[in-house]
C-alpha cells in the first residue's frame, strides 16, 4: 500500500507537470521567457520529488523511505 502511494504522488505530480509545460506552450506572450519558466518548473519539480525522496512531504499512508 504504501509504495503504492509512491508510485501514485509520483505520478500526480508527473501530469501536473505535463499540463504545467503544455500550458506554457500554448501560449504566445511567453516566447522569449519560454525556457527560462520551464527551467524554474523542472526545477520546482525536482526539489518536490527530492522532498518526497527524503520524507519532507507527507504522502498519504504515511510512507518513509
Amino acid at each position: 500500500m504504501s509504495i503504492f502511494a509512491v508510485l501514485v504522488t509520483i505520478l500526480v505530480w508527473t501530469l501536473v507537470f505535463a499540463v504545467l509545460v503544455w500550458a506554457i506552450d500554448q501560449v504566445p506572450a511567453f516566447a522569449p521567457f519560454k525556457p527560462f519558466i520551464r527551467a524554474i518548473l523542472a526545477l520546482i519539480v525536482v526539489v518536490l520529488l527530492l522532498s518526497l525522496l527524503f520524507g519532507w512531504v507527507p504522502i498519504p499512508g504515511h510512507f518513509r523511505l
